[in-house]
């Protein structure tokens, strides 16, 4: 019990200021205690004014019941003097002991214990064996999706917390929390920042600043990634020693601009590994739509593989008879030359174009400014509908009103557009918009933005061809920083991964061994030495010390990996892994001759 209470007591003794309230609550103590033993001698001489004789102890007990309140009424005074020092006793006693004293004591005793123990609950230090964990200085749902996706790799994750309600909650909520300043070294040495695999820093431009710079104090070496609201900031963050800076608003406008119909009339580079590219088409508009996968045929016309496909949002390894319809998108595994063969067949099949009208974007944000740029870029006229008050040095391209208005959409264009792409940062407003323009224009291809991965699925019921996720698309460019050797993310629930070859597979065929249907995940390449073949024939033998390349879901990737257990991976060379950057992806090398082949090609 004792050393309870010494426990305790050194609780409240570590408090900020706890020397100070201290001395303020001793002295509160001793001049009531003064104040009572001067009511105690006062009441002595009036009892002998009337009279009477008590002892000191009837005197201190008169004194305390009457300021208590208690107010037995075995002892009282008869004359009005005495009457009247009942009533100053009284009303001092409820003042002091009845507001005053429980003031006193939770102001500057419990509450600073209480203090004490609630930061006691939160770690202020981790475990001296952690190593290679991921470090969040800014709470959010994008953390909140990368963090499940580190859960599934087995990735350990810190989330910086500088105020104790906060680092509270989220501990309660089982994260792993650190409650500590983010401008302070000492916080990232206690983290362990040195042994850590990364550090997120999602916060402002100007508070990533400082943190990025504190960080630097601390350890030198750690990899950062930092998010850049404006383009100004993207220098400073990269001077103040940020690994990698992202503009990640800009990077979702790129996302959600080369998905609009006819942008280049190219399959659209989202990965690449060695000679293996992975790309995306939509398949609305193309000679594609309607057909099964059989029925493509593009393994025998020019080479590539569908090797997975988007579904109104989820993806999908495809079999033979699946359909292919105008929500569609391929996901394509070929070489750059198969890509460009299967861009001309596209090319080919779409003849000449009708005559060209804008597109119509719906929310002038970064993110709708993104898509501007990008489509300005590309050649494509666009319209951008933005209600707030538009700067006079602003073009042409931006109607000011609100995109609920019909009139407003009318001037924008909205009958003739071919595609409209919604990039609010509202969830509800965007679906809203969805439903609206759905009716609007049932024929026309729906893009829109999501904040939350929980409304994918409401946007595409309401009416949206593609959606895309913020968090998803900021979670896939961090997982592929973290494993590029092993593990390429190409977006939420879709990853390319590579794996020794296992026992159970060597001298099989892949026709034999079924790996899709007892999977999920699908073969897209077998890497032979420095060689890699990609879309190999499924009746040539497979082999010890060959590696597969595959791709799939995180749970088919796990299915596999529990099916057909293999050795860990040596480490690979940095130019012999998967090269994976969301901005490479979009204006890569490959992308930009494809696109120079076909403008030949139509001339």
């Amino acid at each position: 019990m004792l050393k309870t209470m010494a426990t305790q007591l050194s609780l409240v003794m570590q408090a900020e200021g706890s020397t100070r309230n201290l001395r303020f609550l001793i002295k509160f103590c001793i001049s009531l205690t003064v104040l009572i033993l001067v009511y105690t001698a006062l009441f002595h001489f009036i009892m002998l004014h009337e009279g009477r004789e008590y002892s000191w102890i009837t005197g201190l007990y008169w004194a305390l019941t009457t300021m208590s309140t208690l107010g037995y009424g075995d002892i009282t005074f008869t004359s009005d003097i005495g009457k009247a020092f009942s009533v100053l006793v009284l009303v001092s006693g409820m003042v002091l002991l009845l507001i005053m004293l429980p003031f006193t004591f939770i102001q500057f005793f419990y509450a600073p214990w209480l203090d004490e123990q609630n930061k006691a609950r939160v770690p202020k230090t981790v475990p001296k064996d952690l190593s290679d964990h991921v470090v969040f200085t800014h709470f959010d749902n994008v953390a909140v999706n990368l963090i499940e996706k580190l859960r599934q790799y087995g990735t350990e994750h810190v989330i910086v917390v500088p105020e104790l309600s906060r680092a509270l909650e989220l501990h309660d909520r089982r994260y792993r929390v650190f409650f500590g300043e983010l401008d302070d070294p000492d916080t990232y040495r206690n983290l362990r920042v040195d042994q850590a695999a990364l550090v997120v820093v999602m916060n402002d431009d100007i508070v990533a600043t400082n943190i990025i710079f504190t960080i630097r104090e601390a350890c030198d070496t750690v990899m950062t990634v930092t998010n850049a609201d404006l383009a100004d900031s993207v220098d400073i963050l990269k001077l103040a020693g940020s690994t990698h800076v992202f503009q990640f608003t800009r990077l979702l406008g790129k996302a959600l601009a080369r998905r609009v119909l006819g942008v280049s009339m190219a399959s659209n580079i989202i990965g690449e590994f060695g000679r293996l590219r992975i790309a995306e088409v939509p398949a609305m508009r193309t000679w594609m739509q309607g057909k099964t996968i059989a029925e493509t045929r593009l393994r025998e016309m020019v080479g590539v593989n569908i090797v997975g496909i988007w579904q109104e949002g989820k993806f999908q390894i495809p079999t033979p008879t699946t359909p292919i319809s105008e929500s569609t998108v391929l996901i394509l595994a070929g070489t750059r030359e198969q890509l460009i063969r299967f861009d001309q067949s596209i090319l080919l099949a779409a003849g000449e174009k009708s005559e060209e009208h804008a597109v119509l974007i719906l929310g002038g944000g970064r993110v709708g400014q993104a898509v501007g740029a990008n489509l300005q870029a590309r050649g494509i006229d666009y319209r951008v509908v933005e209600k707030r008050p538009i700067p006079a040095n602003r073009d042409e391209h931006i109607i000011h009103g609100s995109a609920a208005d019909l009139d407003t959409l009318l001037q924008a264009g909205i009958k003739t557009t071919p595609s409209i792409i919604i990039t609010t940062h509202d969830d509800d407003l965007n679906i809203y918009l969805t439903i609206y323009c759905r009716r609007l224009r049932p024929d026309a291809q729906i893009i829109s933005r999501s904040s939350f991965d929980r409304n994918i699925n409401t946007l595409h019921r309401a009416g949206a061809n593609l959606v895309m996720s913020f968090s998803s698309l900021v979670t896939a460019t961090i997982t592929n920083l973290l494993k590029p050797e092993q593990t390429l993310m190409l977006s939420e629930g879709l990853n390319v991964f590579r794996v020794p070859l296992s026992p159970k597979l060597e001298g099989k065929k892949l026709t034999e061994i079924r790996i899709r249907e007892n999977t999920g995940c699908s073969v897209v390449a077998v890497k032979r030495g420095e060689d890699v073949d990609i879309n190999p024939d499924p009746t040539i033998p497979l082999k010890h010390g060959e590696e597969l390349v595959l791709i799939g879901s995180a749970e088919s990737e796990r299915l596999y990996n529990e099916l057909y257990p293999t050795h860990p991976l040596a480490e690979i060379p940095d130019n012999s892994g998967l090269e994976h950057t969301l901005e490479a992806s979009i204006e890569n090398e490959v992308e930009q001759e494809a696109a120079e082949h076909l403008r030949n090609f139509k001339r």
